[in-house]
């Protein structure tokens, strides 16, 4: 669309909650005019979607590659928490996602990240004080704090917990949530710290909790972690509350749809496709006051054409009057791109990841398929020349995580639910610091698949007998900087490759990357050792 242009269609009006026949006029990157009369068009017009909490890390794709992608599918702007690479490159890692975004046409809104380290429990690249706090949230770029995963520390009224939200609050700032299972009087406490948001709920009876204690619920539905079924009966006594989200998007999901597959969900399911579309435009806008156009006077012209209210097909993107896709093609350009990163792994050899057995069985972790926690069980474990190894037969396999900052010995557990045969998987992309992640069939394959991704300094890989693949991830060890599409394309047939080695995880490499996320429950892989999401302390191998 060019200065001057108009549309014509069915204008869904959501702050009216009306849909009439008619005409918008652009000029200069905004709405100048919203006219009702007859057209022949009978297509709908819109404002963009946005998903409401997202990691763009986890896309492995750096934004303005990310943003080529997502606008083929509605999406105008996200509300992006660059804490992956934050606690790999520290605040010059979220500067360089605002700057790389700032580069294409769309709307991405960032958070100075809660938790850098994400704790005390493991190794991470960046370590955020009060003074990196003050500064980033008195960042006109900076929108909100982001996700408070300490959430034993705001119930119980940690000081640090405390005054990174009392920052916020002094700069106007929402604070964004992260307390999964937390109910009842927790809830309550959480909330009335200042917690305006959570994205972590898996059942109905805690999302009302925090809902009744004053917080918005994210219903997330991402590579890995689902929970639309779930919770999307929100949608009938709830809507005002309830937000769309994904959180984590792997590529090859992002070309398959984005926030606009949830909306023809909940639409296909019944609900009022105006409430549906107001959880994913109008309350993301309101509660964290984003400069994204609602297709009303003088808004930025940020809309949608899409063919229907019921199929939900996305004929046409608008970004500030610009057009950034049609019909499934995306019009912005690829642009230049840096590669910083942070990365000191060196190789590893097979003897190190020997364990002496100190006892008859030992705590494993169960991998939940479709879910960010585990549960934890007990196994008796395979034993060859003294060595704990990975048993295919019953799927009870090693997992290795290492510290890629330093020179430091891994660390070793043992995992259930991967059925990987004959071969290893490894990445660094493992959720919060970003360390190197592995499970395998045996400590060769383990061994060759990290040092596949050490070699390329970040990546996810792949050995399978005498196969070896590796997608390289320069940027941060998280992110590659080549053609979006491409990378979509290479990590579905890594994917294939992995359920084919006898995977029946929906995402393996998603589902790996939470293996060593500390604060979801219940047990984990740190690179300094196995941890208890409980009771949040290490725990012993052996039982």
């Amino acid at each position: 669309m060019k200065v001057g242009s108009t549309l014509s269609g069915n204008i869904v009006d959501l702050r009216a909650s009306k849909i009439f026949k008619g005409t918008v006029s652009i000029k200069d990157s905004r709405i100048v005019k919203i006219e009702k009369k007859e057209v022949d068009n009978d297509n709908y017009i819109l404002p963009g979607l946005i998903d409401s909490h997202i990691h763009i890390e986890s896309s492995m794709l750096v934004p303005s590659e990310f943003a080529r992608l997502a606008v083929v599918h509605g999406t105008v702007a996200t509300v992006s928490d660059p804490h992956e690479i934050a606690n790999v490159l520290g605040i010059d890692g979220i500067k360089y996602m605002i700057a790389n975004g700032n580069k294409v046409p769309f709307k991405f809104f960032f958070g100075a990240s809660a938790c850098v380290p994400a704790t005390p429990f493991e190794t991470a690249g960046a370590r955020f004080n009060e003074n990196e706090m003050l500064e980033l949230l008195g960042m006109e770029e900076i929108k909100y704090l982001s996700e408070m995963m300490n959430f034993p520390g705001v119930i119980n009224r940690d000081s640090w917990e405390m005054r990174k939200i009392e920052i916020a609050k002094s700069f106007n700032k929402p604070v964004d949530g992260h307390a999964p299972g937390v109910k009842g009087e927790d809830a309550r406490k959480y909330a009335e710290a200042g917690i305006t948001t959570d994205h972590e709920c898996f059942t109905m009876d805690e999302a009302i909790d925090k809902i009744k204690y004053g917080m918005k619920i994210q219903v997330r539905e991402g590579s890995a972690a689902k929970n639309f079924d779930a919770l999307i009966d929100l949608m009938h006594d709830h809507s005002d509350e309830v937000l769309f989200c994904s959180d984590d998007k792997h590529p090859d999901d992002l070309v398959n749809g984005h926030i606009n597959l949830l909306v023809k969900r909940a639409i296909k399911l019944g609900f009022d496709p105006m409430k549906v579309l107001k959880s994913a435009i109008l309350n993301p806008i309101d509660h964290y006051n984003l400069d994204v156009g609602t297709l009303q006077v003088n808004d930025p012209a940020d809309m949608i054409v899409v063919d229907n209210l019921s199929d939900f097909n996305i004929l046409e993107t608008y970004i500030d009057g610009n057009l950034v896709a049609k019909n499934g093609t995306t019009f912005i350009e690829p642009v230049s791109k840096d590669k910083p990163n942070n990365f000191n792994a060196e190789p590893i050899n097979v003897s190190q990841l020997k364990v002496e057995p100190k006892g008859e069985s030992v705590r494993v972790i169960e991998a939940l398929d479709g879910q960010l926690i585990t549960n934890i069980i007990q196994e008796k474990c395979k034993v060859e020349d003294n060595n704990l190894v990975s048993d295919e037969e019953n799927d009870i396999l090693k997992i290795v995580v290492l510290n890629r900052y330093s020179k430091a010995e891994p660390a070793i557990g043992f995992i259930k639910n991967f059925n990987i045969k004959n071969g290893a998987i490894a990445s660094s992309v493992a959720h919060d610091s970003h360390n190197i992640v592995a499970v395998g069939s045996s400590d060769k394959y383990i061994t060759e698949a990290m040092n596949l991704v050490i070699k390329e300094k970040g990546g996810i890989s792949l050995v399978e007998g005498n196969k070896k693949k590796v997608i390289p991830l320069p940027v941060a060890g998280l992110m590659s900087a080549d053609d979006g599409y491409k990378i979509a394309e290479n990590y579905s047939i890594m994917d294939k490759e992995v359920h084919k080695m006898g995977s029946k995880l929906r995402a393996p490499y998603m589902t790996l990357s939470f293996m060593a996320l500390l604060v979801i429950p219940d047990l984990k892989l740190s690179d300094k050792g196995l941890f208890d999401g409980k009771k949040f302390n290490f725990t012993t191998l052996f039982m």
